[in-house]
């Protein structure tokens, strides 16, 4: 199995990982990268990276792109959807400020360029996939301990702000304010509200429509489709079917 290269370790230093919700807005972008098509166009922290190291911009691409997406699908049966993600470099409120969904993005924006980059420099796979760390990022955002600075000593470190929480290790992912919940729209908190959501009324996890609608209902709608059906194997070599038409029965938030 290859292992991350010295010159991939140097530059994952350089990227600042701390920051890497910043490359999320290049997501839209080709991955045909050129000088002076492409890198006058980022941010400042962003165009020294890119002159140097014009080859790895395309894994930075596909890493914003698989953060997108997996962020969404990690959240899809969640009142908080991880849909604004889709507007970067232009975050909505809750993503800029120090919530638990901010946590998590940043979490795995960084784990996905890492692991981009590390692609790119290294021979043989690596021992984990995205979709495992946004699986285990999601159990983590989900057991998410809130903080506070403290003075201890000469500098501030980070500490439980509930006094009989477990300490904070560095595995942990962390929150200095609360999230709203998600259930009614308030751009100001970056809420866009479950309004219209599709919800699954024989569920009792996050998708039910219980929770998801937040108690507000929901609306129950037939939709005709049709499928394959019957189907036969026919000698040599296809498979016959027929069309069947049946309803479904969909349920979406009040």
């Amino acid at each position: 199995m290859g292992r991350p290269t010295a010159a991939a370790t140097a530059l994952l230093c350089q990227l600042g990982l701390s920051a890497a919700i910043q490359w999320l807005g290049l997501a839209d972008s080709g991955v045909a990268w050129n000088e002076s098509q492409h890198c006058r166009l980022l941010l400042p922290e962003q165009l020294q990276l890119c002159r140097r190291h014009l080859e790895v911009m395309p894994s930075i691409v596909r890493a914003a792109r698989r953060t997108q997406e997996l962020c969404q699908q990690s959240f899809a049966d969640m009142r908080w959807n991880c849909s604004s993600i889709r507007g970067a470099p232009s975050f909505g409120p809750e993503l800029l400020t120090g919530t638990r969904e901010a946590a998590f993005v940043h979490a795995l924006a960084a784990a996905a360029v890492a692991q981009g980059i590390a692609r790119s420099c290294s021979s043989g796979e690596l021992p984990l996939y995205l979709g495992e760390i946004a699986s285990d990022l999601k159990s983590r955002y989900l057991a998410a301990l809130k903080v506070t600075h403290r003075l201890v000593g000469p500098r501030k470190q980070l500490i439980p702000k509930e006094e009989d929480a477990r300490p904070v290790t560095e595995m942990d992912l962390v929150y200095l304010i609360n999230s709203p919940d998600y259930c009614t729209p308030n751009p100001q908190l970056g809420s866009l509200g479950t309004q219209d959501r599709p919800c699954n009324r024989s569920s009792a996890g996050s998708d039910s429509c219980d929770l998801l609608c937040c108690g507000r209902g929901y609306n129950t709608y037939t939709e005709e489709v049709q499928e394959r059906c019957h189907c036969r194997y026919r000698w040599c070599c296809s498979v016959v079917c027929r069309r069947c038409r049946r309803s479904l029965h969909r349920h979406v938030c009040k």
